[in-house]
């Protein structure tokens, strides 16, 4: 493909000058407007975009007013692109290389990073800042010397950008970008979920609540895990018939429950809960139905949307004492990005692993608030955005 040949070094060292689509106020419609993007500094590299997808975290921080919604902020968190040119201290990329950033670092260096039990990097820990991870300061400011800020350590709606080496993992470079930028960030989260954190087994029975992107991914990934039921629970009916493309068998609308509550229907539906169930929206009512419709002994519950700032679970103690259900978070699908992001590229090359079906609109830069529009109005899965096309 045209981009996998080796960038220029012409800017190296040097800021640049582009476009990039900047959030000023919450929920107004982003601008394009020109930018300086610095060169990188040590442990950190400069990359091309060459497309992104928009994700609802992107909207749900484009929203938000208070001490998280930081304007002026490029968002953008799913994205695929290549290298620029790299600060002092990185040895495991050079320019040309195809990169995928991921807003969970993966350093390599600490306990975390060596486990395999864990993807939360204690040396660089995730958090929702609005600067680089290590210094926290901006590598963006606009024509007037103002600084913008990063979103979630990769800002990809602009088009070049500063990432740490930490959070870009090199990838095969045949894969076409419209489709590796879904391993950025939402389809990994999901297929991870039931592959690396749930670690679904062949024959098992799975319940997904809330059947958005991720929803489907996690399908996806229970699919790819040999899963023999797995249960699509959403109020919309519509999503049963796209389920059917990941791998769903099953559908409840809890609308439709009539005088049973949403846990007595799937506990009859599975004789006595499923085996692993994903809350993939982001309520706290929705990860104690998940819970509720978990299988006593070893049932699995893995919370995976996100919820507004404080929420709170209230579980039953003697419950949790008498049940033995597990309840665990997952970040990134439980997913070390250097690592498992190239095994999931080469299970699309191989095509086993479907990436096409989740894209549903491709737009060009220019129109990156149709995208909006469309995640918002419920009408798009995926939409890629296309930086120069």
């Amino acid at each position: 493909m045209e981009d996998s040949g080796k960038e220029s070094t012409k800017t190296a060292g040097k800021p640049i000058r582009c476009r990039a689509a900047i959030g000023r106020e919450a929920g107004e419609p982003l601008v394009i407007e020109e930018v300086m993007v610095a060169p990188p500094e040590a442990h950190e590299v400069r990359i091309r975009i060459l497309c992104t997808s928009l994700c609802h975290s992107d909207i749900t921080f484009w929203k938000m007013k208070g001490p998280l919604g930081y304007f002026p902020r490029i968002f953008g968190h799913e994205a695929i692109g290549v290298v620029e040119s790299i600060g002092e201290n990185v040895d495991e990329l050079t320019e040309g290389d195809m990169v995928i950033p991921s807003f969970m670092a993966d350093c390599g260096e600490c306990v975390d990073c060596k486990s395999k039990k864990s993807n939360l990097c204690s040396k660089l820990p995730f958090k929702v800042s609005p600067w680089m991870h290590r210094d926290e300061t901006s590598r963006f400011t606009d024509l007037k010397g103002e600084t913008i800020y990063h979103f979630l350590y990769v800002s990809s709606f602009s088009e070049y950008t500063v990432v740490d080496v930490a959070h870009l993992t090199k990838i095969d470079p045949a894969i076409p970008p419209n489709r590796a930028c879904l391993l950025s960030c939402g389809v990994a989260t999901g297929v991870g979920a039931a592959w690396r954190t749930a670690d679904v087994e062949a024959g098992s029975t799975v319940a997904i609540f809330g059947l958005g992107a991720i929803g489907l991914a996690v399908a996806e990934g229970a699919r790819l895990r040999g899963a023999s039921r797995i249960i699509g629970v959403d109020v919309n009916p519509d999503k049963f018939e796209i389920g059917k493309t990941f791998g769903l068998t099953d559908f409840v609308n809890p609308a439709s429950c009539k005088d049973k509550t949403l846990s007595e229907v799937i506990n009859e539906m599975t004789g006595g809960g499923a085996d692993y169930c994903f809350e993939c929206v982001g309520l706290a009512s929705l990860v104690h139905a998940a819970y509720a419709c978990c299988r006593k002994g070893w049932g699995k519950t893995v919370v995976l949307g996100v919820d507004k700032p404080g929420a709170q679970l209230s579980l039953n103690s003697f419950e949790v004492l008498h049940s033995g259900k597990i309840l665990t978070g997952s970040l990134f699908g439980g997913l070390k990005a250097k690592s498992d992001i190239p095994i999931l590229v080469k299970r699309y090359m191989d095509k086993e692993l479907q990436l096409d079906e989740f894209v549903t609109h491709e737009v060009s830069f220019e129109d990156i608030n149709i995208a909006f529009d469309l995640l918002r109005e419920g009408q798009s899965l995926r939409c890629v955005i296309w930086m120069n096309k």
